[in-house]
């Protein structure tokens, strides 16, 4: 579809999986996982609680590796009826540092189209997630000096847009975002009437998945970021 973006002054970025590799790590974590409780229960079985205690757990501990970490712990107790040995736990732990220690990817194009829009555009990254991390990652990225404003925040609702748009006074009519998820990038956007661009990455996390009938068409989706210089 075709759509004006002649009155955007604002641009929002997602980071993980939009401007480096995120997801990724964490599907090879997950299958490293399901080979640590071999002995427990089959892959498909731990893949399936894991998730359903990440779900549990979102409300206490939110987005990123460290809720990761505590997820797969607990998941690794419940199944193994609290008799997983402090060998196993130990591993548990030391994947996700080893998570947390990952060379920051970038992904194809990025800094190419942050280099282009800087001047023209007002520039933000809106992401979830530890802030710890996304600092790190972000200072590691050698992106920072394109950005105006980082922010890291809890969700991606409508209320998390809305209220950080009032707060920067961003007019939500000025305003382009773009990112990985339909979920919290694109469908939380223009439902609070702003515009959005949707560049997939080749995996996505259950939980961001959508249904189709959620989608809608009033949105673009591009095969890559770099496709985004096309319209801007």
């Amino acid at each position: 579809m075709e759509l004006d973006l002649s009155h955007i002054r604002v641009i929002g970025f997602d980071a993980d999986d939009t401007l480096w590799v995120n997801e990724t790590y964490f599907r090879e974590t997950e299958e490293k996982f399901a080979d640590l409780l071999e002995q427990y229960e089959t892959k498909n079985k731990v893949d399936q609680e894991l998730f359903r205690k990440e779900m549990e757990n979102l409300e206490l501990y939110g987005y990123g590796i460290k809720s990761f970490m505590l997820s797969m712990i607990e998941s690794a107790l419940e199944l193994s009826n609290n008799n997983i040995e402090q060998e196993t736990i130990h591993e548990i732990i030391t994947m996700g540092k080893r998570m947390i220690s990952k060379p920051v990817e970038l992904l194809d194009g990025v800094e190419e189209v942050l280099r282009a829009l800087e001047s023209k555009y007002r520039l933000i990254v809106l992401t979830k997630g530890d802030l710890l991390d996304q600092e790190r990652k972000l200072d590691k990225s050698g992106l920072s000096r394109y950005f105006h404003h980082v922010e890291v925040l809890s969700d991606k609702k409508e209320s998390n847009y809305q209220h950080l748009l009032d707060h920067l006074e961003v007019d939500v009519k000025e305003f382009l975002m773009v990112g990985n998820s339909l979920k919290s990038d694109v469908l939380p956007i223009l439902n609070i009437g702003a515009q959005a661009i949707h560049v997939p990455f080749h995996t996505t996390w259950a939980h961001e998945v959508v249904s189709p009938e959620d989608h809608n068409n009033d949105h673009i989706t591009l095969g890559s970021l770099k496709e985004l210089l096309h319209y801007l």
